[in-house]
């Protein structure tokens, strides 16, 4: 966590022990946490915590490329730490279950594109969506 808090003091802010324990959580969650959930668990460790300390740190993270904000299909937004490898989300309409996947067809079609469009593609951003297979049984 070292290199990111040298990003957060580089960029002018402070480290503090707020900011320390939301990044200790988006590392460590399981799955990809809406700003209500990241509250919520941070709470649990410190009850002082703020929504609006959340919702700026995230702002933070994001801007200095901490953290990856994801839009999916709702109205809010998911949050993970900044991957090291381009990956892709799989979204269930029905239970809102995210399922990262990786995938050896993307560079073949990100050079068709930028050959077809002249663009040079730095990175793709996909998401399908559909219903997982517990929501497509149930």
């Amino acid at each position: 966590m070292n290199g990111e808090l040298k990003k957060v003091l580089g960029a002018g802010q402070r480290v503090t022990g707020q900011r320390r324990l939301l990044l200790d959580i988006i590392r460590k969650a399981p799955g990809h946490l809406d700003a209500d959930e990241l509250y919520r668990l941070a709470r649990e460790k410190n009850p002082r915590l703020s929504l609006s300390t959340v919702y700026r740190s995230l702002r933070l993270f994001t801007r200095l490329g901490l953290v990856e904000e994801l839009h999916f299909e709702e109205e809010h937004h998911h949050y993970e730490e900044h991957p090291s490898q381009e990956h892709y989300h799989l979204v269930c309409l029905k239970c809102g279950k995210v399922t990262e996947f990786e995938s050896a067809h993307i560079p073949a079609l990100k050079k068709e594109v930028a050959r077809a469009f002249r663009y040079k593609v730095k990175g793709a951003e996909i998401h399908l969506s559909g219903y997982c297979p517990a929501c497509r049984r149930a």
